[in-house]
């Protein structure tokens, strides 16, 4: 389970959140009874299994902790230490990580006997970083390192532990984030080779769960019936999903002829039929297709008429009439074919349906087409070839790819002064000669934005900073 929920002094726990937790009864170092969410501690009991085999004993000094407990901590460091280390040190109440039931925190045990989690001495800090080593494989994390104070809030607890999922652990430990970096800072686009069986949402609520990430988007529809190359973009990358959608796309597709049904592809009620004819000629109708025309949009589809999907007046039983769009057919080529069928390879512009292309073949060869399979084997850039199933991603087997790496953009990497501008969203003269658009980086490689050439200059079009 991946569980990035953030709680720190900007975002206090919700009372929806308990609805959905499973809590469990547990004792802590003291025999105390105390609660914990069901696989964190599951996986705690691993870790800690995992560590005695290094002669590392752990136990658990605190888990969750109620809104009431919590106060009372407070107002009990306040007496003991003063206002301003208490604040310092004790989270405010509805802000602690322990209300979730995720977060640990750990009890050294030496000498037979359990150490308070915050009575650290410096010959134990070695006895940490060992355990901090091994957190990833269980799936925690150290949510309070040293150096990253100013991001979390806390100083350095090498005993305070959170439970996000073995995934997302590996991701932070690699990456030295910590949950506010993560969350905010790790963007890019992976390439998915989908599924047949399954929607493009399908695929991006995958993704987005895996890596407990809301904003997720695909960029480019594929049926479920289709497979092959579906560029996910997550994080600050969802800002240039309209750049990946609007690239060529190259499919090869599988046709079945004299059958017609109500989707245009094999997955639908079949409507009608009709004799084929000789397909001597076939090769110079696909041919004839290679060009710039205006396209109807199939009802089966989430295109909008008057506000509403067209599916939606299919399965409604409405009239409606169907909007037609120009769409490019770059290139286009027979692959194979049969009495009945044929199969071919084209290179399309965004907003082509193959359905309806493969249904307009049929009409210029006097029958019906109706399309059987579909895979899109490249998307701009990027091939099917460099594409992950979604059990390979779910097993890290994957790369995440940087916004440059996958626009067919120009990169500049820019000045310091000039890099203070483009943070700033300001007007830059198009020293550049850029036609279009270009993608400005800082001496270090960091993406700063997407800037358009416009009146003979350069203006911001996103900014990623």
């Amino acid at each position: 389970m991946t569980n990035t929920l953030l709680i720190n002094k900007d975002n206090k726990i919700k009372e929806s959140y308990y609805k959905r937790v499973n809590f469990i009864n547990i004792k802590d170092i003291d025999n105390q009874d105390t609660k914990i969410e069901k696989e964190t501690y599951e996986q705690f009991l691993k870790l800690q299994k995992f560590l005695q085999e290094k002669d590392i004993i752990i136990g658990i000094d605190s888990a969750y902790r109620s809104e009431q407990r919590q106060l009372e901590l407070y107002n009990e460091f306040i007496e003991k230490y003063g206002q301003e280390y208490a604040d310092k040190i004790v989270a405010p109440v509805g802000t602690s990580e322990h209300h979730t039931g995720l977060a640990i925190d750990l009890a050294l045990k030496s000498n037979n006997e359990y150490l308070d989690a915050d009575m650290v001495h410096q010959e134990q800090e070695p006895i940490y970083q060992e355990i901090h080593k091994h957190l990833k494989d269980f799936g925690f994390i150290l949510r309070y390192p040293e150096g990253k104070e100013s991001i979390t809030g806390y100083p350095y607890e090498p005993w305070h532990i959170r439970y996000v999922g073995e995934f997302v652990a590996k991701i932070i430990y690699e990456n030295n984030y910590t949950l506010e970096e993560y969350l905010q800072d790790f963007s890019g686009v992976i390439l998915v080779n989908k599924e047949k069986d399954m929607t493009s949402f399908d695929v991006v609520n995958e993704i987005s769960h895996l890596f407990g990430i809301k904003r997720v988007g695909h960029t480019g529809t594929l049926d479920p019936l289709a497979e092959g190359v579906l560029l996910v973009a997550i994080g600050k990358a969802t800002k240039i999903v309209e750049l990946l959608t609007a690239t060529y796309k190259e499919y090869i597709a599988e046709v079945k002829l004299g059958i017609k049904t109500d989707t245009l592809d094999i997955t639908g009620k079949t409507i009608d039929t009709k004799d084929i004819p000789n397909l001597n000629n076939l090769e110079e109708v696909i041919n004839s297709f290679k060009k710039t025309y205006l396209q109807e949009v199939p009802i089966y589809s989430a295109v909008k008429v008057n506000g509403k999907k067209l599916y939606e007046y299919a399965r409604n039983n409405e009239k409606v009439e169907l909007p037609k769009k120009i769409v490019t057919i770059k290139e286009i080529e027979l692959l194979d074919k049969t009495k009945d069928t044929f199969k071919f390879k084209t290179l399309v512009s965004k907003g082509c349906y193959i359905r309806s292309l493969i249904n307009d073949i049929g009409n210029e060869l006097n029958t019906y087409a109706t399309m059987t399979s579909l895979i899109r084997t490249k998307q701009g850039k990027v091939s099917i070839e460099e594409t992950n199933a979604l059990s390979d991603i779910k097993n890290n087997k994957f790369k995440l790819y940087k916004i440059d790496e996958v626009l067919e953009l120009e990169s500049i990497n820019v000045s310091d002064e000039l890099a203070q501008k483009i943070r700033t969203g300001q007007k830059i003269n198009n020293e550049f000669n850029i036609q279009d658009k270009v993608i400005f980086k800082d001496k270090n490689n960091f993406i700063l934005g997407i800037y358009e050439s416009k009146n003979g200059f350069l203006t911001v079009w996103k900014n990623f900073v």
